[in-house]
């Protein structure tokens, strides 16, 4: 299967797979980012092992993707998104939702306890 498959075709999964991981920790890093006219809150997985990330995005209006990135053969790094739909976004716990609507409301990250998102 490719990485476009996976996204596109498993979306669910790789959001529990992101939401375990990030609330594990002990402490959790919302980040606020821009890129040219957009802005987003995420939460980021590293896989240095293999070379790829994966995050959730909450963008303003209420838009919620899914970033997968990996380094293709060239060594260019490339980034696939998919929109979430409310089933997906429903596997977010909801502290950690409200957070994320408080960063890239506010534009500034933050950095909470990871028991305190799982709520």
């Amino acid at each position: 299967m490719t990485y476009e498959e996976l996204i596109k075709n498993h979306p669910g999964s790789l959001v529990e797979k992101i939401v375990t991981e990030v609330l594990s920790k002990d402490t959790v890093d919302v980040y606020f980012e821009d890129e040219d006219d957009d802005q987003w809150a995420v939460i980021k997985v590293h896989l240095y092992e293999e070379d790829k990330e994966m995050a959730v995005r909450l963008l303003p209006d209420n838009r919620w993707v899914l970033q997968f990135g990996y380094y293709d053969d060239e060594d260019e790094f490339i980034e696939l998104l998919q929109p979430l739909t409310q089933t997906e976004i429903d596997l977010i716990p909801k502290g950690l939702q409200k957070v994320m609507l408080k960063v890239v409301s506010s534009e500034e990250g933050l950095r909470l306890p990871g028991n305190f998102l799982s709520r």
